[in-house]
């Protein structure tokens, strides 16, 4: 006869916490994550009123920003500092809550550009101000389905895709300014060096290239080499979206051609008769 061992106490230690476990707490848990889901996912009405207000406070976060110089580093500076990044580490540990896999979420670039901001608000001293990048939160809003929900309920929805190409590429106006303007000209006295930065952010993009204002050294050459290839890509993409006919998204069921007219009654490439939804007009 096999001899029976003993389980070692750590496991019944375990074992006995395991049971004794109250699962009120978890049920509490669960509830609050689903509450937040609800709100940074869903497409009811308050939670597109929470989603608007949260992209209300990324545009109040780019505007202290752009307000930085004019602190000074000053008491009240590093007050609203603080107080924006208690906001940004409240937003994290919420998507944190709510991810459904939290290496995956980890690894998502918004969540490192979300931890390099709270870095750089949390030691202004040693870093300098990238929070400019909460533009990044607006650009998603505008990929997101609340977004064209919005805009269809605006009446706008046959101007959606001129609207995200317009948001688009003023995001990366913006993101390329910001980061121009913290780099190169932030500590310069007054609106001045955003103006500096913004100017040569559009010369670059546009390729008019004036030469008044350049950027010095490596850093400056790789900036300016970086804006001209994915500047002109969101500059040509937007024109083509103000210019060419305005067409719908309908997936053919025979053939699969995803862009048809909006009045369109046979896909151009097969033939087969569509059933376009419309609003009658």
């Amino acid at each position: 006869m096999s001899a029976i061992i003993d389980p070692p106490p750590l496991a019944v230690y375990l074992a006995c916490m395991a049971e004794r476990r109250d699962p009120s707490g978890e049920r509490q848990l669960n509830a609050v994550r689903e509450r937040l889901r609800s709100l940074y996912l869903g497409t009811s009405r308050k939670a597109v009123r929470f989603q608007i207000t949260m992209a209300i406070i990324d545009v109040a976060i780019i505007a202290f920003f752009l307000a930085g110089p004019y602190f000074g580093g000053g008491r009240i500076y590093l007050i609203v500092d603080y107080a924006i990044a208690v906001v940004i580490a409240f937003e994290l540990g919420a998507r944190a809550l709510i991810a459904s896999n939290l290496r995956r979420w980890l690894t998502r670039p918004m969540t490192w550009v979300d931890t390099a901001i709270l870095a750089t608000l949390l030691f202004p001293a040693t870093f300098s101000n990238f929070a400019f990048l909460r533009a990044f939160r607006v650009w998603s809003l505008g990929q997101s389905k609340v977004f064209a929900l919005l805009i269809k309920r605006a009446g706008y929805g046959e101007w959606e895709e001129v609207i995200r190409a317009c948001i688009n590429f003023l995001t990366f106006l913006f993101l390329v300014t910001g980061f121009v303007y913290t780099v190169f000209f932030y500590h310069q006295a007054g609106v001045e060096g955003f103006v500096d930065a913004l100017y040569f952010t559009v010369a670059t993009i546009t390729t008019t290239g004036f030469g008044d204002i350049t950027l010095p050294g490596t850093l400056g050459k790789l900036t300016s080499i970086v804006t001209m290839i994915f500047g002109i890509s969101f500059f040509v993409r937007l024109a083509q979206a103000i210019v060419r006919p305005h067409k719908v998204v309908f997936p053919c069921p025979q053939c699969g051609l995803q862009r048809h007219d909006a009045d369109a009654v046979h896909c151009k490439a097969c033939g087969h008769v569509l059933n376009i939804p419309d609003e009658g007009s």
